[in-house]
């Protein structure tokens, strides 16, 4: 059975940091790509970034670029999302997810964690 863990929410002040992790067991890890979404409250998921199975490869959404940093550890099963400078708009539950797919005019996952809470407040 695959398992993905997302870890490291909080509440943070704008301009703070945070560093996410998502442990995954089940699967032949450094195999696969995986990514980070987001959900706001009432929106659609948002793709937020992706790293190839080697760590090699990464892509940003335009939102996040220069901001967030995506990173594995492949010894460990991990993947990190390092979020830096947060903003007011960053606040979502983020998952990290693989398995990605077209269907009914969207993108979805085959396997996506439970999510993990981010809050960017005052």
């Amino acid at each position: 059975e695959v398992q993905l863990v997302e870890s490291g929410g909080g509440l943070v002040q704008p301009g703070g940091s945070l560093r996410l992790s998502c442990a995954a067991s089940g699967l032949t890890f450094s195999s696969v790509d995986m990514t980070w979404v987001r959900q706001a409250p009432g929106k659609g998921l948002e793709w937020v970034s992706d790293i190839s199975n080697s760590g090699a490869s990464t892509s940003y959404a335009g939102s996040v670029k220069g901001r967030f940093t995506i990173s594995r550890d492949n010894d460990k099963n991990i993947v990190y999302l390092q979020m830096n400078i947060l903003k007011t708009e960053d606040t979502a539950v983020y998952y990290c997810a693989t398995g990605r797919y077209w269907s009914r005019g969207t993108y979805q996952y085959q396997y996506r964690g439970q999510g993990t809470q981010v809050t960017v407040s005052s």
